[in-house]
């Protein structure tokens, strides 16, 4: 029987019930109900339960998740999602100034450290932090340096913390060739492919109607699963997501921003500007803010004159100072400014935010990459192994980690032969034309776009 993930009313309403709690909205009421029902608890790392729900169930699931989405926040004013209200709240936000130049070779140094990094945290993606600890140090590993792998590892710690199953026989270091197919390289192309087609002035409709004729749709997750189905149900954006979204302050944003930022170096404003656009199709609040901000990071550190911690600095002068967002990733940095034992740092993170958020949340996700960054002072290798050593979304924060640290380190003569040679300059895709693409070809149409006026 196919279970399809991430849609599942019965599995949905238990994500929005933690979701409302986050996002300053009263659902104890609304989460009795359910519960005195029988309804189930959402699955912990799963997008779908095992086995259906009563039809009563799931007819219900939907009534409430239509419930929770009418009660009123206490973080509508603190929090919003439209563009204009979120400069205000923005003291320094930042003067657009048009885009700087950037190299080619600095924005393939990009590309790459944004696979890299991502393939270094595919096998470990799900996994608890304890056992992402247990399989590095049990191959020699820890602290985390290289890719990870099997060997030497017990079978009874593999038994109890298996690898990802998608990953392993791509993402291990015995098993690597080539960069698999992953969403975290596949957003970048497809918005590659809307500044091709649409340029910088794109609308959040043209996005849509991107994705609808070149995404397919099992290639998407979470949030964007969910507002793909919308756009079928013909709902249309910003309502896409929002409508039975519990997903829209996860991680799905940020791991989309990336070409808006190297496409505007030296410009953070335009940079956070144009993530907006493409994540209000999906994302609301901090989900957006998550999106902006890396944007804004990446935007500054294009231009090869900020350093990584400036760069941060820049990334927080486009969300609202009082978001979740803002709070957590100021902490996340001072975490990493006092502790020398990134351990400790990671620790601290857990503590602060594991029994709130899903482990795909963007709040917690985000904070880590700003302290991995932090950190490692924006070395390579130290910022992705950092991020993949964190936990939660393992591939996603590697991916985002290699990204800002690729771009500062300005070329790929600059990242370690070990974690790119492996990668053999080619990509596999099921986006557009791009399956078998090199990284070289890719920073060479990315910097066409970003040379457009």
């Amino acid at each position: 029987m196919l279970r399809l993930t991430w849609v599942q009313p019965e599995d949905l309403i238990g994500h929005e019930l933690r979701q409302a709690a986050l996002d300053g909205r009263e659902p104890s009421a609304i989460a009795a109900r359910w519960r005195a029902a029988g309804g189930p608890e959402a699955p912990l790392r799963a997008g779908a339960s095992p086995t259906p729900v009563s039809r009563y169930l799931r007819l219900l699931a939907k009534d409430l998740l239509d419930e929770l989405a009418d009660l009123p926040s206490t973080l509508d004013d603190s929090e919003p999602t439209d563009l204009r209200r979120i400069r205000t709240l923005c003291p320094d936000w930042p003067a657009s100034t048009g885009p700087s130049p950037v190299t080619r070779t600095r924005l393939e140094a990009a590309w790459l450290g944004r696979a890299v990094g991502c393939l270094l945290g595919k096998p470990v993606e799900k996994l608890p932090l304890d056992g992402i600890r247990q399989l590095a140090r049990a191959a020699g590993n820890w602290p985390l340096h290289t890719y990870f792998t099997a060997r030497g590892v017990p079978g009874d710690l593999l038994a109890r913390h298996p690898w990802n199953r998608r990953s392993a026989t791509t993402s291990l270091a015995e098993n690597i060739d080539g960069m698999p197919e992953d969403d975290d390289l596949n957003y970048p192309l497809l918005n590659l492919l809307l500044l091709q087609r649409h340029g910088r002035r794109f609308t959040t409709a043209d996005v849509a109607d991107l994705w609808l004729s070149e995404l397919p749709a099992g290639r998407t997750f979470t949030a964007e699963r969910i507002a793909y189905r919308n756009l079928l149900l013909g709902l249309e954006p910003p309502h896409t997501a929002r409508h039975r979204n519990p997903f829209r302050e996860w991680i799905g944003a940020l791991i989309r921003a990336d070409v808006h930022g190297w496409t505007n170096p030296g410009d953070p404003a335009a940079a956070a500007e144009q993530a907006h656009r493409d994540a209000t199709l999906t994302h609301t609040a901090n989900g957006v803010y998550a999106a902006m901000f890396t944007a804004a990071v990446i935007a500054a550190a294009a231009t090869g004159t900020h350093d990584v911690h400036a760069s941060l600095r820049t990334g927080l002068t486009v969300v609202p100072p009082g978001s979740r967002l803002a709070q957590a990733v100021r902490h996340a940095v001072e975490l990493a400014a006092e502790h020398t034992d990134f351990d400790t740092v990671v620790d601290r993170l857990h503590e602060a935010h594991a029994a709130t958020h899903h482990w795909v949340h963007a709040v917690p996700n985000t904070a880590l990459v700003a302290a991995a960054l932090t950190h490692a002072d924006g070395d390579f290798g130290g910022s992705i192994c950092r991020a993949v050593s964190g936990g939660w979304d393992t591939d996603s924060c590697g991916a985002a980690a290699g990204s800002i640290a690729a771009l500062l380190a300005g070329a790929p003569a600059a990242l370690p032969d070990r974690w790119t040679t492996p990668l053999k300059n080619r990509l596999a895709t099921s986006v557009g034309d791009f399956n078998g693409i090199g990284f070289d070809t890719l920073a060479q149409l990315t910097h066409r776009e970003a040379s457009r006026s």
